[in-house]
């Protein structure tokens, strides 16, 4: 392969709209009911128009797809179902062309059991160092070496026929790293050499706080500090090495990084470290005016010390859908019960997300659209014969799993399966044409009209910090440059502030031309 010219870093993921895309769900080019990168390929032009900045992947590695494609077995090849590690280098020139850059998702605590590593591991060669292997624990080492526990539900252990145990903070298909070793820190930076050099922009990753164990392995209710495996200072080492590599190509990264002490989350957004990281606690807010602001400003005061952009997002492949999560009496962000068996009113659910999408694209930093959000896709309820997420497992079944988000999406609104292509994977329900791409094309009032009109204005907000302006009980307003947002979440209409033009409202002002409650709205000063 020739080798292409490497991304440039000119700031552009400061402010950028990045979409997210989760391949195996997205648009299915040979007709076997999987997504693929012929059908991302093939949609590249709506993502255009969209006017999107980039596109993160969801893993497209060869997998068992025991989690999603996050169990790698190789990450320098595309899995069969999905293409072609030179389609791969198709879509990202041919993405490069339409000025979107592309980024790709790296998987660092752990790999597939399938991955070469942990079988020759298995097989009883001398890769146990690479993982975290132990003895048990009891009389004849029947009790798991310590007490964590899976992110999935279940010990975070797992014992092989010869009586040892291997450790793995998801699935059991999913065995953990050993980042103490300094083949893993190796092979790790020369992937990231492998996908910079084919003219990735980024790299997202994944899980970023979990890498770095206590050699000691203690039990979690040692109480000690620091914890044993959550944001241990010996990571940042590695994010520095890290950095080094994509300064050399002007690559970025965005870091999932969960922690409450907003002091530690900054220091993963040093300079020396990483570009940015994902901002949850705007996700996980309910729709609250107060709250919602909290958010804001704790947020820009986090990030303001090293310099870095915050980043702003509403839904993801993990997380129940804007719509259904908006359209609760409780809106709070609820892993446990996600849609199932509450009741949601999808006309109000609607409503608020088309103001939380004007609120989110108006504010500093960068945006990441999850696909299907631009359609205002519900979350789906899947029948528990085809739940494939090892979380619903996992659980016993007290967990619905994350499916419910990751249907697949409904292009046009006459063709077999909404024009996804072959018979889904994953079920869609009835009435998923409703929401065809297609159709909403053509209706200036629909949601991916809303979401093409914002991303096309949203330089009106310009580069500059936010400034909140007066504003009664259960309104957000604020401006940036010549520009000014207002979001009413309370119930009764509200006046506009003085201003020059309307430039974009989620739903229409009422007679008197005030903003109604659950409503946003562009305006130029």
């Amino acid at each position: 392969m020739g080798q292409p010219t490497p991304a440039t870093d000119d700031g552009w993921w400061r402010s950028a709209v990045i979409y997210q895309v989760y391949v195996r769900s997205f648009a299915d080019g040979d007709g076997d009911g999987t997504g693929d990168l012929a059908g991302v390929r093939a949609r590249l032009p709506y993502l255009a128009e969209l006017g999107v900045s980039a596109l993160w992947f969801t893993p497209w590695y060869r997998s068992p797809m025991k989690d999603g494609g996050y169990d790698v077995a190789d990450y320098r090849a595309i899995d069969p179902a999905f293409g072609t590690l030179a389609e791969a280098e198709k879509l990202i020139a041919e993405a490069r062309e339409l000025g979107i850059r592309t980024i790709v998702d790296i998987v660092p605590n752990h790999v597939s059991d399938q991955h070469p590593w942990f079988r020759a591991a298995l097989a009883g060669g001398p890769g146990r160092e690479l993982f975290h292997f132990r003895p048990g624990r009891g009389e004849h080492g029947e009790l798991p070496p310590n007490d964590w526990q899976s992110e999935f539900g279940g010990p975070a252990w797992t014992r092989l026929p010869d009586g040892d145990w291997y450790l793995h903070l998801f699935a059991p298909e999913q065995p953990d790293l050993n980042w103490a070793h300094p083949a893993v820190r190796q092979e790790h930076e020369d992937i990231l050499r492998f996908w910079f050099e084919r003219g990735v922009a980024g790299v997202r990753i994944d899980s970023a706080a979990l890498l770095a164990k206590d050699p000691e392995l203690p039990d979690v209710t040692d109480g000690r500090a620091p914890h044993p495996y959550v944001d241990r200072d010996e990571l940042h080492d590695v994010y520095r090495a890290w950095r080094a590599v994509a300064d050399e190509y002007g690559a970025v990264f965005v870091g999932e990084v969960w922690l409450p002490d907003t002091e530690r989350f900054a220091r993963y957004l040093r300079p020396d470290e990483l570009h940015t990281a994902f901002n949850f606690s705007f996700l996980t807010c309910p729709w609250d005016a107060d709250r919602l602001r909290t958010s804001i400003d704790d947020t820009l005061a986090e990030h303001a010390p090293v310099g870095a952009p915050a980043t702003w997002v509403l839904c993801n492949h993990d997380v129940t859908r804007t719509v259904t999560r908006y359209g609760r009496a409780d809106t709070g962000f609820d892993f446990a019960t996600k849609a199932f068996g509450t009741p949601t009113d999808l006309a109000l659910g609607t409503r608020r997300a088309r103001a939380a999408a004007l609120l989110s694209l108006a504010l500093p930093g960068a945006v990441y659209v999850y696909q299907g959000e631009e359609l205002g896709l519900p979350e789906a309820d899947i029948p528990l014969d085809r739940i494939e997420d090892p979380m619903h497992a996992r659980s016993g079944g007290t967990d619905p799993g994350r499916d419910g988000c990751r249907v697949p999406l409904p292009w046009a609104a006459e063709e077999p399966h909404a024009g996804f292509g072959g018979d889904p994977w994953l079920p869609q329900p009835d009435g998923w044409a409703a929401y065809a791409a297609d159709r909403q094309a053509e209706d200036p009032g629909s949601m991916l009209s809303l979401y093409r009109a914002a991303i096309r204005l949203r330089p009106e907000f310009g580069d500059g910090p936010l400034t909140w302006l007066p504003a009664p009980d259960g309104v957000l307003a604020f401006t940036r440059a010549d520009a000014l947002c207002v979001v009413n979440l309370a119930d009764t209409p509200v006046d506009l502030p003085a201003h020059t033009e309307l430039l974009l409202h989620s739903s229409p002002l009422d007679t008197a031309g005030r903003l109604p409650g659950d409503t946003a709205v562009w305006l130029r000063a």
